[in-house]
């Protein structure tokens, strides 16, 4: 999970896994894969190094596969 906060100034919880997108309007725009937009205080650069900790901590980068590297060759 990462934690955002809403223009109102209320703090949250996204799942990393769901965001689709991160874009600047210019306030940050996060979409998930179910189609759900948040507006959040946090600039783009923030909410980005968030999801590559999470992915990180749940090591979802871990896998070389995933990071494009192949042992095949």
């Amino acid at each position: 999970m990462i934690n955002v906060t809403r223009l109102n100034g209320k703090s949250f919880a996204l799942n990393a896994l769901y965001i689709e997108s991160v874009e600047a309007f210019p306030d940050t725009l996060i979409t998930l894969t179910t189609g759900r937009k948040y507006v959040v205080l946090e600039e783009i650069d923030e909410v980005n190094a968030q999801i590559i900790l999470f992915y990180k901590q749940v090591q979802v980068l871990s896998n070389p596969h995933i990071r494009g590297e192949n042992d095949e060759e």
